[in-house]
This record gives C-alpha cells, sequence and structure tokens, in this order.
C-alpha cells in the first residue's frame, strides 16, 4: 500500500505575473524549485488564499533569484499579481518510507524572499 503524502510546499508565495496567453504552467524561481525540491513538470497544487481558488498545474523553472511567481494560461484566471498563494507537491510513499518521510517546507515574506525552512508543520492548537 501506498500513501499520498505531502513531499514540498512554499508557502505564502506572492504572485507576480499571471499571464493568460502563454502555454500554461506556474513558472517558478529556480531557486526557489530547487530549496523545495520541486523539480520542473511535476504535478503541483496551487492554493489562492485571497479568493479560495485551488487548481492543479505543473512547474516550470523560471529565472533563478528572479523570486517570479508566474501563473500562466487558463490558471491566470485564477490568481492576480500580488494574490498570496500556497504551492505543494505530493508524492506516493510506501509504508517503509512513512517513517523516515519529512515535507520540505519552504516559507516566504514579501518579495518572495525565504524567511525560513522547516521539515515539521506546527501542531495546531485549540
Amino acid at each position: 500500500m501506498h500513501t499520498i503524502m505531502l513531499k514540498a510546499k512554499l508557502h505564502m508565495a506572492r504572485v507576480t505575473h499571471a499571464v493568460l496567453n502563454y502555454e500554461g504552467s506556474c513558472a517558478v524561481d529556480g531557486e526557489l524549485l530547487d530549496m523545495a525540491g520541486i523539480r520542473e513538470n511535476e504535478q503541483i497544487q496551487i492554493y489562492n488564499v485571497e479568493n479560495g481558488e485551488r487548481f492543479t498545474t505543473y512547474a516550470i523553472r523560471g529565472e533563478e533569484g528572479s523570486r517570479m511567481i508566474s501563473i500562466n494560461g487558463a490558471a491566470a484566471h485564477l490568481a492576480s499579481p500580488g494574490h498570496r498563494v500556497i504551492i505543494c507537491s505530493y508524492a506516493h510513499y510506501s509504508e517503509a518510507e512513512l517513517d523516515a518521510h519529512q515535507p520540505a517546507l519552504v516559507y516566504l515574506q514579501e518579495g518572495n524572499v525565504v524567511s525560513h525552512t522547516s521539515n515539521a508543520i506546527p501542531i495546531q492548537l485549540a
């Protein structure tokens, strides 16, 4: 049996571009992709904090150091520049892999600058 688990997350990224007339996908600064361990052409889920839209696309490599988050193609209708988004990737893990699994969590602040990284989401308190 395999379980689908969170593999990586870019938390609170700011959309810098929304390009309707593009092939599609989401361009992410290559440095941020590498830090999160998200591969080019990997399926990603994008959660728009501003309007609640949730959509699936794939990652493409943006210019390193650009801090770019570009929502392209039809998805450009779902997010606009300035919107905060959470970008996640998931993977299938075997039972043997689950005990050692730790997601790569990259937290961003204004300008898509990394504030910190982690491998665990804090426990939510009541």
